[in-house]
């Protein structure tokens, strides 16, 4: 994972501000994992896409390229695909585990 990249988007969002950082980054972690429990619940195609679509879209956001990478390709895919849903979910978690200590 490029953590590189989605700390320099949040850094410059934020003005370099680290306390509007922090909260940009819960924020972003709320919704990429509020998204990642609508696929887990996706029964068709429609919603199914719509989710990785919103999922991709907030991770082109914040340069998080390994998370808009992986839902791109799950958009491709079929409604609860266990790897996808996996994958994401392992993404999301290492950008997580990336966050600075003490916040």
């Amino acid at each position: 994972m490029d953590y590189g990249a989605f700390d320099t988007a949040l850094n410059q969002a934020s003005g370099n501000d680290p306390a509007l950082a922090d909260e940009l980054r819960q924020v972003f972690l709320e919704s990429a994992w509020r998204q990642l429990d609508l696929l887990r619940r996706a029964r068709c195609d429609a919603n199914w896409q719509y989710s990785c679509y919103r999922l991709k879209g907030l991770a082109a956001s914040f340069g998080a390229i390994e998370l808009m990478r992986l839902a791109d390709a799950g958009g491709a895919g079929a409604p609860g695909d266990p790897v996808v849903i996996r994958r994401i979910g392992k993404a999301i978690t290492e950008i997580e585990d990336c966050m600075p200590a003490g916040r």
